[in-house]
């Protein structure tokens, strides 16, 4: 994951509060994406929870696109992430049904990744995947590092 030094940057200054944004990508093969860019939220998180507000996000997605082209087979929102500084780098009950709801629901998004991120010792980049692909169930998908 590419990502990773600006990712362990955020989460340094955040501490122990959970942070998070959107992910934008570049569809690379099938099946195959690579994480462009991502917003951050650094503000409304709390220790235990984090929401991110919509209308930041959307100025981040709207001024990706204007960078890419709006190529968008090739370049588009990929899903969400944020940290869990205090837990585990997998997705609560409320997580994976809200990803859920977002994937089933009536907003035209076929799939939805989520990421889930967190330091340990201040420096090892701890990350997991999971897409969440319209009436199918969940899964746990690979990151890889370039």
């Amino acid at each position: 994951m590419t990502s990773g030094p600006r990712f362990r940057t955020c989460l340094r200054r955040a501490g122990r509060r959970e942070i998070g944004g959107i992910l934008m990508g570049e569809q690379v093969a099938p099946d195959h994406f690579r994480i462009v860019d991502f917003s951050i939220d650094a503000t409304t998180g709390t220790a235990a929870h984090f929401v991110r507000s919509p209308n930041h996000h959307a100025e981040a997605l709207e001024s990706f696109f204007r960078r890419t082209g709006s190529d968008f087979r090739r370049f588009n929102y990929l899903g969400e992430w944020h940290s869990h500084p205090s837990f585990a780098v997998r997705p609560s009950r409320e997580e994976m049904m809200s990803m859920q709801s977002l994937v089933n629901g009536e907003r035209d998004i076929d799939f939805s990744a989520l990421v889930i991120v967190r330091l340990r010792r201040l420096f090892v980049l701890e990350a997991a995947a999971y897409m969440f692909v319209r009436h199918r169930a969940p899964s746990h998908v690979a990151l890889t590092a370039r």
